[in-house]
């Protein structure tokens, strides 16, 4: 008796110094929606999955030593936090057990199931579902692959399935997406019972949103300070069970100043298509912030402190290289400015072209002004020829018209004919985004030449207009300009200013002033004898003293500021005697570049 009774004992003692079995469990919910579901930081189904796992790890006498949550991430990819981070746990801990709701938690395909199953069984790792019969048997193996083969058919056939369905919506001009700032996701019932989840305006955000459009539109800001304007009027995100709202960034403005969707037009991978929601604005002032969004990005170039107003214009008439402006101290600390041949300098060249001092470059060019001043006379006469050339080119122009207006309404039909074919999968993706990608630039052509007709007359002809007006005083007004004009100036008449070794200078005309002093000498021959020059661009001057002094002949009075017909602004500078004139420069399209060019001059009083 007392044998038995010892052995009893000992069989006791072995089971309860045996040590436990360690299992990890492993939680998972496709959605973030399905996580917050309920009003609760988990939702419902991580919950339930949490019993079933710890319920099938008392079945198997294991404690579970960690929990792995995977909240709102697909099963399609392996990447995802917490299963890493258990495939990293069960390689450094000695564990028997992971447990599992069910096989699809873990994995809905079958190449990320393989791999999944082959580091377990590497880290000694039994992989176990609370609901399903596997096991590493044969039959259990089988069981396993048929499951998982089935999870993965049920993956891509919802996948199919969802995209069917979005592209519907998209065919009837629903949302498939999150509404951008402005709107609502909303969900209804309708008087069947039947869930309906659209899209309203926010009466809160949306009067912003157009205030954004309608004030970006008129040019006078930026997304900077169109952003800081925002978030003082107290644009924010719209709230989330998760985040707070928040003021907008300057990306999220760029965006939605860059979103059709608040033009009527939904922009869903790269495709375009009509929306049944009410727009915020019109396509119009859509299409016109668009311009200016690109003309600002194009005109973001780093900006440049200038030392002297002709830096970076001259160029050696020996070589051909860029003169740069140095500067050179005497023995007595007196320092003197000059413009030196780039090529000589960095021995890039064999020149021998010597210094040239700033002021004889100044005067140089100062020179070159008087000697493309056009007389009155010349000017009426030219003035006459543009207006009767304008004329006559006018005549032609209305048959083009009607082209342009008919291939536009063409165009229109055809990607109507797209969308419709697209919808009833007539042709893929792709090929929509191609053939919109083509009629997109086709409309946008016609559209600018369709603009450029109308502009015609009033653009064009004020623009030659002006230019000839300049001419007629352009010497007075360069001698009266400040220095950024005169840079201006420079680049708007000049596209090359050369200095020979005698010191002359050797301007290459920029149109279309090279055109009109051109007409202008072929008129006036008894000007083309005394301007010393051919009829091409290059004017040679050769002048090196001032006749007149810098103020003029007439005494000096008060400068009043004045604008020109071509409202632009006074440009900065100094007093202006009475009678004389100023440049006024701006941004201007000469044919279908848009060029710096001196847009008028500005008389004083």
């Amino acid at each position: 008796m007392s044998i038995v009774t010892s052995v009893a004992s000992g069989s006791r003692d072995a089971t309860a110094e045996a040590p436990a079995l360690l299992a990890v469990s492993y939680l998972r919910v496709s959605t973030r929606e399905q996580a917050e579901r309920g009003g609760t930081d988990e939702g419902f189904s991580i919950p339930a999955q949490r019993e079933a796992n710890a319920r099938k790890a008392a079945e198997l006498g294991a404690r579970v030593v960690r929990e792995f949550v995977d909240a709102g991430e697909s099963a399609r990819s392996a990447d995802r936090d917490g299963l890493q981070e258990m495939l990293a746990f069960i390689t450094a801990t000695r564990v028997t057990f992971c447990i599992v709701h069910k096989l699809d938690r873990l994995a809905r395909n079958r190449a990320d199931d393989v791999k999944i199953h082959e580091a377990l069984l590497a880290a000694g790792v039994t992989l176990v579902s609370a609901t399903e019969s596997i096991d590493q048997t044969p039959s259990g193996m089988l069981v396993h692959g048929i499951m998982s083969s089935i999870a993965e058919f049920y993956s891509r056939n919802l996948a199919t399935e969802v995209t069917k369905g979005l592209t519907q919506k998209l065919a009837q001009g629903g949302t498939p997406m999150r509404a951008p700032v402005g709107y609502l996701n909303v969900r209804r019932t309708d008087d069947q019972g039947r869930e309906i989840r659209t899209v309203e305006v926010d009466p809160e955000r949306a009067p912003l949103i157009r205030w954004a459009f309608e004030t970006y539109a008129k040019g006078e800001t930026s997304v900077t300070r169109l952003l800081r304007d925002l978030t003082a009027r107290g644009l924010t995100t719209v709230p989330t069970p998760k985040r707070p709202p928040k003021p907008l960034g300057k990306n999220t403005l760029y965006k939605l100043l860059t979103n059709p969707y608040y033009a009527g037009v939904i922009r869903y991978k790269g495709a375009l298509h009509p929306g049944a929601h009410e727009p915020l604005i019109e396509p119009a002032l859509f299409d016109q912030v668009q311009s200016l969004l690109k003309a600002r990005n194009a005109r973001m170039t780093r900006h440049v402190q200038h030392a002297h107003h002709l830096k970076g214009l001259l160029h050696c008439g020996s070589c051909g290289s860029r003169m740069l402006l140095d500067f050179a101290t005497n023995p007595r600390g007196t320092t003197y400015a000059y413009f030196i041949c780039s090529g000589r300098a960095a021995k890039k060249t064999n020149c021998t072209r010597r210094a040239v001092p700033v002021q004889v470059a100044e005067r140089l060019v100062e020179d070159s002004y008087r000697d493309i001043t056009i007389s009155e006379a010349d000017y009426r006469h030219l003035a006459a020829e543009v207006d009767a050339a304008f004329d006559e080119q006018s005549a032609g122009r209305d048959q083009e018209f009607a082209d342009l207006t008919a291939n536009r309404a063409r165009l229109e039909a055809e990607s109507d004919k797209l969308l419709a074919a697209h919808f009833a999968d007539a042709i893929d993706l792709p090929t929509l985004k191609r053939h919109q990608d083509r009629i997109r630039v086709g409309l946008a052509d016609i559209e600018q030449r369709l603009a450029q007709h109308d502009e015609h007359h009033s653009g064009a002809r004020a623009f030659l207009q002006d230019s000839l007006r300049l001419l007629t005083d352009a010497h007075r007004a360069y001698a009266y300009s400040d220095d950024g004009n005169r840079r201006l100036a420079n680049q708007a008449f000049y596209t090359r200013l050369e200095i020979t070794d005698d010191e002359q200078l050797r301007p290459r005309l920029a149109e279309p002033f090279a055109t009109i002093v051109n007409e202008a000498d072929t008129a006036t021959d008894s000007k083309k004898s005394k301007r010393g020059h051919s009829t091409s661009s290059d004017v040679a001057c050769s002048r090196k003293t001032l006749w007149v002094e810098p103020r003029g002949l007439e005494p000096l009075t008060p400068c009043l500021q004045s604008r020109c017909a071509t409202n632009c602004a006074m440009a900065p500078g100094g007093a202006v005697a009475p009678g004389e004139r100023q440049l006024a420069f701006g941004s201007i399209g000469w044919g279908s570049e848009a060029s710096p060019v001196c847009l008028g001059v500005m008389s004083v009083a």
